[in-house]
């Protein structure tokens, strides 16, 4: 289960015994109310990773967590989702005392053959880091709250042939709603995701003006969520909700506009502007230019003369 300073539980059974908690009542599903955890030294003396799913409301968590790359402090009432193989591990200021919230956890076995095992890689929020948690309104916290206790109701219902059909029906319905609340997170807060928006069209300015271009290519969505400290899904579904474009695509608009700028104030050839704008192959930029602008670079160049 382990190796040095770091902590893989496999199943949800390890996970509940090494809390001290009672055998979960499901090995593949389990949900529990988070008043009254107490944190033994063991937890802050490795780094763990859950091979399952892990949703939770956590409030009045005093200290820092560290999820991914990032620290977050959990002191207002916030919303995570996370998918396996995350790592997580807590700083020793971390105070549980005054902990209230709902932790539901649940094995991707356990949604092998229903649909949702094929939707949820759809929920981009599984790949958020954890300072980008759905902030909850008070209306918000209660429908969540009413679904965690739907789905304790099932959990300590005997399992017959309906069980699992009903309780992953209330999971699809959990992040159904917090899709719904992400969307409403993206408008509501237009501040900072205006914020993220221009220091991501300085990033790029600064990419394309530099040699960055040409040394490592078009920039990755990767490249310029790290830079940005945010996760690339999250980044992607910011963009969408403002711009209508994700982060791939944004970049492919960037590129465009540098292309046309060239083609009508240069006389470099199409194919060294590919290369000056980090194409490989200069075919797969005649080949965007022509798909986003319905003109292939000579087209568009010759339309001015």
């Amino acid at each position: 289960m382990a190796t040095k300073g770091l902590v893989t539980f496999n199943s949800i059974g390890e996970y509940h015994k090494i809390l001290n908690l009672p055998k979960p009542q499901h090995p593949l599903v389990a949900i529990m109310k988070l008043t009254g955890t107490s944190l033994s030294p063991y937890f802050l003396e490795n780094k763990f990773v859950y091979d399952f799913y892990m949703i939770a409301i956590k409030k009045n968590l005093k200290g820092t967590i560290r999820y991914g790359r990032q620290n977050y402090d959990f002191s207002e009432g916030i919303m995570s989702l996370s998918s396996p193989k995350q790592v997580f591990s807590f700083d020793e200021s971390t105070d549980l005392s005054e902990l209230s919230g709902w932790s539901l956890i649940f094995h991707s076995d356990f949604i092998r053959n229903y649909n949702l095992a094929k939707q949820i890689k759809n929920y981009g929020f599984f790949s958020y880091e954890t300072h980008e948690a759905l902030h909850l309104s008070d209306k918000e916290e209660a429908v969540i709250e009413t679904i965690m206790k739907n789905i304790e109701h099932e959990y300590f219902t005997p399992i017959d042939m309906f069980s699992q059909d009903v309780m992953i029906s209330h999971i699809e319905l959990l992040l159904n709603y917090a899709n719904r609340f992400y969307n409403r997170q993206f408008i509501t807060r237009k501040h900072t995701n205006s914020d993220l928006l221009i220091r991501l069209e300085g990033l790029l300015k600064e990419y394309f003006d530099s040699n960055k271009v040409k040394q490592l290519g078009l920039p990755t969505v990767r490249y310029l969520s790290f830079q940005l400290n945010v996760s690339p899904n999250y980044l992607s579904d910011m963009l969408r909700t403002i711009t209508g474009q994700n982060t791939q695509q944004h970049i492919h608009s960037w590129v465009i506009e540098k292309a046309k700028e060239k083609l009508s104030t240069t006389s470099l050839s199409v194919n060294e502007i590919a290369i000056q704008l980090g194409f490989e192959y200069p075919q797969y930029f005649s080949r965007l230019f022509k798909t986003k602008t319905k003109l292939s670079p000579m087209e568009f160049r010759n339309s001015f003369d």
